[in-house]
């Protein structure tokens, strides 16, 4: 929520749940098919009650069947949702940039995907679809999957894991419908900035990995220094203002309260 909280205050047109990044924030597990529909539906349920921009939320593989996909989907909407992401991974799933994933046949993703817009409630929830098919199968499979979900009904295409701009630049040039580009620092694709990217053909991208990175990194320099000397007062990791951080969690309006309601 921190996370959410920070980057609903800036001008983004969409904040995006990751799915590895939520596993690893709420578990402390790899995503790696171990996080359940529960885990995420009550995850989109809280961000969107407490942000303002539209959320765009990870699904993984829907959970199961055609009968957990259209559950899904509705649940994510009921959650607050804008938009759904669904892969095409046999599950359990696995994150997009390691090695070991496996696709299920192109016709049951088709299936998936035009179960999932029969199951919204309006045209406005808009549904991802991602193809994993580039690693283990190589591009040219991914584009023909890429084609049978925009038959299928697709809003947005997710060709995920190009690995390089050539790769990019092809796969823009296939498809007119709406493109994703993901943007994973250490991952396989190249980190392309937005300009970049519009030339290649691409209508949004996602930073899934860099607020939780980052983090991570400044963890870890402020518990090492802790550790070490006893006390933060050297640390060369940046610290949010406690009293900003505390604005940023909402603590006004219970100040505001207790002036007008307290002892």
């Amino acid at each position: 929520m921190i996370s959410a909280l920070l980057a609903d205050r800036l001008d983004f047109s969409a904040l995006y749940l990751t799915g590895y990044g939520m596993v690893a924030s709420h578990l402390g597990l790899p995503d790696a098919g171990l996080a359940g529909y529960r885990d995420f539906v009550e995850r989109v349920a809280r961000i969107s009650a407490a942000t303002r921009t539209p959320l765009i939320a990870d699904a993984d593989t829907g959970f199961g069947g055609l009968l957990n996909v259209q559950h899904t989907v509705r649940g994510y909407q009921r959650a607050g949702a804008q938009a759904i992401q669904l892969e095409d991974q046999e599950f359990p799933k696995k994150c997009g940039h390691t090695p070991g994933r496996r696709v299920i046949p192109r016709e049951d993703m088709v299936k998936k995907i035009r179960v999932a817009v029969k199951a919204r409630d309006s045209e406005d929830f808009l549904i991802i679809a991602r193809t994993d098919a580039r690693t283990a199968l190589g591009l040219d499979e991914a584009l023909r999957r890429g084609e049978a979900y925009a038959a299928a009904g697709a809003d947005i295409l997710f060709i995920e894991a190009p690995e390089s701009e050539a790769e990019m630049a092809r796969i823009g040039a296939n498809f007119d419908v709406p493109l994703l580009a993901n943007m994973v620092e250490g991952g396989k694709t190249p980190l392309l900035p937005r300009a970049r990217l519009r030339e290649l053909g691409y209508r949004l991208s996602i930073h899934p990995a860099c607020g939780f990175l980052a983090a991570a990194a400044a963890l870890a320099e402020s518990y090492g220094t802790l550790a070490r000397e006893g006390s933060t007062r050297e640390s060369a990791a940046g610290f949010y203002p406690f009293e900003d951080f505390s604005r940023l969690l909402g603590f006004e309006a219970v100040w505001e309260f207790e002036k007008r309601y307290g002892d």
